[in-house]
């Protein structure tokens, strides 16, 4: 006896639909876990760059904050369960590791005024004085 083709037709379709639909999920899925990579050398370029910045001395509070909140996002996405709160937690730690060397090249840029303005405050005394004649 022969099958007909209408009787076979329905099967294939199925399959068809299946495969792209676990296709598109995984498309996502893999969207996703390369969102949270970008987020996290994204967080991890931010810590350094403070670092280098001299942010443990300038904003030595606000630097360990952004260390250990890049210490949470990769645990968070070394974890099953955690993984899809690792962007946020990335994103948190780069929004403070960049305040953290923002303050320090505030206080960096502030010593240099200061020490500006005391050698123009020398010069005007030794002008006023007659030094360097």
């Amino acid at each position: 006896m022969k099958s007909s083709f209408a009787q076979i037709r329905p099967i294939p379709y199925l399959a068809i639909l299946i495969c792209v639909m676990a296709g598109t999920f995984a498309l996502a899925g893999a969207a996703q876990a390369q969102d949270g990579a970008l987020e996290l050398m994204q967080a991890r370029q931010a810590v350094d760059k403070a670092t280098q910045a001299d942010a443990d001395q300038y904003a030595p509070d606000l630097i360990a904050v952004a260390r250990q909140g890049l210490e949470q996002a990769q645990r968070a996405a070394g974890d099953r369960r955690e993984r899809k709160n690792a962007p946020a937690l990335a994103v948190r730690a780069t929004v403070d590791a960049d305040l953290a060397r923002a303050r320090s090249d505030e206080a960096t840029a502030t010593a240099q005024l200061q020490l500006r303005r005391n050698e123009v405050a020398q010069l005007q005394r030794q002008l006023a004085t007659g030094e360097n004649r």
